[in-house]
């Protein structure tokens, strides 16, 4: 296998790319024995550290809830650590408001809902996830009102093996203005406030804190995220009840912020909230923590055999290079 090439692995069959990025990449795969589609993200074995073991331990045990992208199993190849995964196969809910412009209200609060709900999962087991939007929730099928999974837990942090979050991550836009200020915070808070930024761009169809002046500049919108500095046009049919949400979410103190159980408790919320908002558990994943942390420990040997074995054919390289000069001189 050429160097740099991506080894699948035997058991699944390609289908198509899905996506790519400092990741590395993520490809739609077909189970040969089961005939399921998967969506399996390829992590090259020079990637792998406690970052990726986090994110693994963490999308294995939020798995279990309908509005979480369903983590299905970690492997090897002989060149990647691959993490299968549930396929949506509705793409992201950011394209499904690109593609409308804007939502109406009722399905803007359907999709909050569900990402409320699957926010609420992740927090009930101490994980806070750190980068909601609308990228990150995908939708089950390409029906008229799909449901919504959340995914991508490469930020995820749990509480309770990780401590308190206190690095700046994430996704500028979304960004909560306690995790600009650097230093400590709690990460539920910071999961409310995503939300609530993912609530504004499906009613109104942009971010809210971008400058409409100059909407690459990073600067303008920290700015405009420290001061609140964000604008609902009143032509809009919204609902005093939304606009309440809104303003109960982008509050600037953490601490007076809604919290999540205030979310989920609110009246405007709770109009044609499915089912209770309780919803059946799914499985749990088959491989457990300590077969997922050898699964890490494997990929790190791998690509210390790799950098063997690099050195070793470049050891190889200089002494065929040595041979030459000395047929090159004696030729002379």
């Amino acid at each position: 296998m050429a160097q740099g090439a991506l080894d699948y692995g035997p058991r699944h069959e390609w289908v198509r790319e899905l996506g790519s990025g400092a990741f590395g990449t993520a490809q739609l795969m077909r189970d040969r024995g089961t005939g399921e589609l998967v969506a399996i993200k390829y992590i090259p074995l020079g990637d792998v550290d406690q970052n990726v073991q986090r994110e693994l331990l963490n999308h294995r045990k939020l798995s279990g809830h309908p509005n979480i992208i369903h983590f299905k199993e970690a492997f090897v190849t002989n060149t990647h650590l691959a993490i299968a995964m549930e396929y949506a196969s509705g793409g992201d809910l950011f394209d499904y408001v690109v593609a409308r412009g804007r939502l109406d209200e009722d399905t803007a609060r359907f999709y909050f809902q569900q990402l409320i709900g699957g926010v609420a999962w992740c927090h009930s087991k101490v994980v806070s996830h750190r980068d909601i939007k609308l990228e990150n929730t995908l939708l089950e099928d390409r029906s008229a009102r799909p449901a919504a999974k959340i995914c991508d837990f490469g930020y995820s942090k749990d509480s309770i093996l990780n401590s308190r979050p206190d690095t700046i991550c994430g996704t500028p836009a979304y960004m909560a203005p306690e995790v600009l200020a650097g230093g400590e915070y709690d990460g539920a808070p910071v999961d409310v406030w995503a939300c609530g930024v993912a609530l504004y761009v499906m009613l109104v169809g942009s971010l809210p804190f971008q400058d409409p002046t100059h909407p690459n500049s990073y600067p303008r919108m920290v700015e405009r995220i420290n001061h609140l500095q964000y604008h609902v046009p009143p032509q809009l049919p919204l609902s005093e009840g939304c606009l309440n949400m809104i303003r109960r979410i982008f509050v600037r103190n953490p601490h007076k912020r809604i919290s999540l159980q205030g979310v989920q408790h609110d009246p405007w919320f709770l109009t044609n909230l499915q089912n209770g908002g309780q919803h059946p558990q799914l499985p749990p994943p088959a491989q457990s923590e300590a077969e997922l942390v050898a699964v890490v420990q494997l990929a790190q040997q791998g690509h210390a055999a790799q950098q063997q074995q690099l050195a070793g054919d470049f050891i190889m390289d200089e002494h065929l290079l040595d041979d030459g000069a000395d047929l090159e001189f004696v030729e002379e």
